[in-house]
């Protein structure tokens, strides 16, 4: 398998994340953004989106870092990371939907107002940013992890941007439980780091 990523994406670090963590072999293949390398033709054969990553597997390819992390676990039978019970399976994609929806358009956004100069609102989507880290609070309660009693894609799928939302000048402090969740991710054998962003790099 080889990940077309970029060390500054969350959502490649989503995927790169879950491929370490289940110990699956892999190249890495770094994309250059700032020079267009993901608009090019050879790249939207792979995506027709033109974004990363994308998981090439032979000759499948697969782009979107939630659908990744489905492909990646039916073709591991990780079913521990995805469960097949019909209950299980729709609390975990509960929160893939979270993390393509409320966590995009609030964490990853404001991150990327502060890193890349994104023109969104910055009171905005910081404000997206809280409640939905206020909903991952209220639905740690009790529990260590999202679904279940042990990890899932449901929880690889939210770690990136919400361990970097104070990049995007979301504060932390007031979710003891979701700090808590990062910290056992991050203790999980295979973690790989989301590298910190250079300071100024969106200057």
């Amino acid at each position: 398998m080889k990940l077309y990523h970029h060390p500054l994406s969350g959502h490649s670090h989503r995927a790169r994340l879950f491929l370490s963590l289940i110990g699956l072999p892999h190249e890495l293949v770094e994309v250059d953004l700032q020079a267009g390398a993901h608009k090019q033709p050879d790249f939207l054969k792979m995506n027709p989106f033109g974004q990363v990553p994308v998981l090439a597997d032979g000759d499948v390819f697969i782009s979107d870092s939630n659908a990744i992390l489905v492909y990646v676990a039916k073709k591991a039978g990780q079913t521990a990371w995805l469960p097949e019970d019909a209950k299980g399976a729709a609390e975990v994609q509960r929160w893939l939907s979270a993390a393509a929806g409320e966590i995009a358009y609030g964490p990853a956004a404001a991150r990327l107002v502060t890193v890349f100069g994104a023109k969104f609102n910055p009171e905005e989507v910081i404000g997206r940013a809280h409640t939905i880290l206020g909903r991952i609070e209220n639905q740690l309660q009790g529990r260590e992890w999202l679904v279940g009693s042990r990890p899932t894609i449901a929880d690889v799928a939210i770690y990136s941007y919400v361990a970097r939302a104070p990049e995007g000048n979301v504060d932390l402090s007031a979710y003891p439980s979701v700090n808590a969740l990062l910290a056992r991710v991050e203790q999980l054998p295979g973690f790989v780091d989301f590298v910190k962003t250079p300071v100024g790099l969106a200057a």
